[in-house]
């Protein structure tokens, strides 16, 4: 059985990071933008998916290769952060454009739709260090089964970030609509993103919590 202190840890940490700027939200928004709620919707489940492949690596134990190795831990985590920086760049560059600015992307199909969600989440530094060092500190040996408990608290991420995912979706447009006639409001929105990716980059690239066994 979980302890209340994991499931509500984990909770709180998922929720926070679904609602921080990321590659999940910046495809999302910009994908629904150009293409419709339907394109969004169907990006999602490459999302969803992306999470699935997540949670099937920590209930399989994967973390501890990079506990026992921490040299690819630290590899993996510098060019997540390398990764955030660069997309925090683009937001805020002179000439840069908002995720919200309708653009003329190709109308692509359902089954690229999917992979593109599917690669942008399994590619994003936020949900791998989810699931490499923080998911692992809230498993504890003596409540039961490792993997059962890596799969619960993995189902609760998974549901949080699924559910404003799909909020997001649905209220690209109508945020899209109010931004691009507000150019004042669509900046600002701007700089906040790219401040905000930023200082995730940051403290993803100087924080100390390292992965652990389960």
């Amino acid at each position: 059985m979980l302890q209340t202190t994991a499931v509500l840890g984990v909770a709180a940490a998922a929720l926070g990071m679904v609602l921080t700027p990321g590659p999940n939200m910046m495809y999302l928004v910009s994908r629904t933008v150009a293409q419709g709620r339907r394109a969004g919707m169907i990006s999602l489940t490459g999302v969803a998916a992306g999470f699935a492949v997540y949670l099937a690596g920590a209930t399989a134990g994967i973390t501890a290769v990079f506990a026992v190795v921490p040299g690819l831990y630290m590899a993996v985590k510098l060019a997540g952060a390398a990764y955030l920086l660069w997309l925090a760049w683009q937001a805020i560059r002179p000439g840069g454009v908002s995720v919200f600015t309708p653009t003329d992307l190709p109308h692509d199909p359902a089954r690229r739709l999917f992979t593109m969600g599917l690669t942008t989440n399994l590619l994003n530094p936020k949900i791998a260090i989810m699931y490499m060092a923080l998911i692992p500190q809230f498993v504890d040996p003596a409540r039961g089964a490792l993997w059962l408990q890596s799969l619960s608290l993995g189902a609760i991420q998974i549901t949080i970030a699924l559910t404003v995912n799909a909020l997001i979706v649905l209220a690209a447009a109508t945020l899209s609509t109010f931004l691009t006639t507000h150019p004042l409001w669509l900046r600002t929105q701007r700089y906040l993103m790219g401040t905000a990716l930023g200082a995730i980059a940051l403290t993803l690239a100087t924080d100390k919590a390292r992965p652990t066994p389960t």
